[in-house]
């Protein structure tokens, strides 16, 4: 037998019992998780930023990062909802290096799926502790959703996992809204059948159970632009793009139509300090045209303490090892400059 089993690992009503939700932060989540709704589903103006580590590597840095966070969103609260991205599960591009804190806790350490579950857990708890914002993260797999659903108010589905039917189905049970990115390729088309699909009620297993949801009315578009055959980046953020994705939802039976941009990957070309034009340009599209500005709900940026990245092992505190990332004074800068021009 190829396949070995190595530990049974707790489930995850062990790991909500062991690290309960707050009754504190259970009213912060609910309110939240309120005003994020209200923006997708057009009763409120706010500009979702969902901003944050490429991957949240470390506890103490992340807070850090989410504590300062929480106390910019106090200055554009009126025209902004800050929404700290804390990445617990990294899709690799070969399978090969760091695959986040939830394998590996200790990134210079080996694979602990037990202390990685419960690294997982805490930190999201502390961040909503220290900041009072509650987080997005990306639903890698649909099997680790129950060990964070009571504490995320945002889930982004990656675009190696967009075609996946058992993500479509896990996300059209969310309770919060569900961002379904372009695959690679950049197809929309195939974007769009997973909103539609995860707008749909399911009957299927998971974690050895028949289960049913009601669909998510809040699953929604992404935009990170793709890859040619050559691999090179093919940007789908532009003003013809957005126009393009809204004549696309006009075709299709999909309610709460809306996008957000990713600001990073194809669509800068991990260049990452391409990420303060391509936010400004997107204000700009929303600037020229009503029905795109219904539209684009927010942007994601991919920001740490400081910029750019590390290898592990180089120990730079705050300082992304995986994707490079803005450093905070130019990401406190723009966030400042976004609630000016929304």
């Amino acid at each position: 037998m190829s396949l070995e089993y190595i530990k049974r690992l707790p489930t995850p009503d062990e790991i909500k019992e062991e690290f309960p939700l707050s009754r504190e932060l259970t009213e912060i989540k609910n309110r939240r998780d309120a005003e994020i709704a209200d923006v997708f589903t057009g009763k409120s103006n706010k500009f979702l930023v969902i901003v944050g580590p490429c991957s949240a590597d470390n506890e103490d840095s992340v807070c850090e990062y989410v504590s300062r966070l929480g106390k910019l969103n106090e200055k554009v609260s009126d025209k902004l909802i800050l929404i700290p991205r804390i990445y617990t599960n990294k899709p690799r591009t070969t399978g090969e290096g760091y695959k986040g804190i939830t394998s590996q806790p200790d990134p210079e350490g080996k694979t602990d799926f037990h202390a990685g579950l419960i690294a997982m857990r805490h930190m999201h708890l502390k961040a909503i502790e220290v900041s009072g914002l509650t987080a997005a993260d990306e639903m890698l797999y649909p099997e680790n959703w129950g060990y964070v659903s009571d504490i995320l108010s945002y889930v982004a589905i990656g675009a190696r996992s967009v075609e996946d039917q058992e993500h479509r189905m896990t996300a059209s049970g969310f309770g919060v809204p569900a961002g379904m990115k372009n695959p690679t390729s950049g197809t929309l088309s195939v974007m769009l059948n997973s909103v539609y699909a995860a707008q749909q009620s399911h009957c299927f297993v998971y974690r050895g159970y028949e289960v049913k949801t009601n669909g998510n009315p809040l699953a929604h578009c992404v935009l990170r632009g793709s890859s040619n055959k050559h691999n090179q980046s093919i940007p789908n953020y532009h003003y013809e793009d957005l126009r393009l994705l809204l004549q696309l939802y006009n075709q299709r039976e999909i309610v709460n139509p809306a996008a957000i941009i990713d600001a990073n990957h194809n669509n800068s070309g991990k260049l990452f300090k391409e990420q303060i034009r391509i936010t400004k340009e997107v204000l700009h599209s929303r600037s020229l045209n009503e029905d795109i500005k219904g539209l684009v709900k927010g942007v994601m940026i991919e920001s740490y303490l400081e910029e750019g990245s590390q290898k592990i092992g180089e120990g730079i505190y705050g300082k992304s090892i995986t994707d490079p990332c803005l450093g905070w004074n130019d990401t406190e800068r723009l966030i400042l400059e976004i609630a000016e021009l929304s």
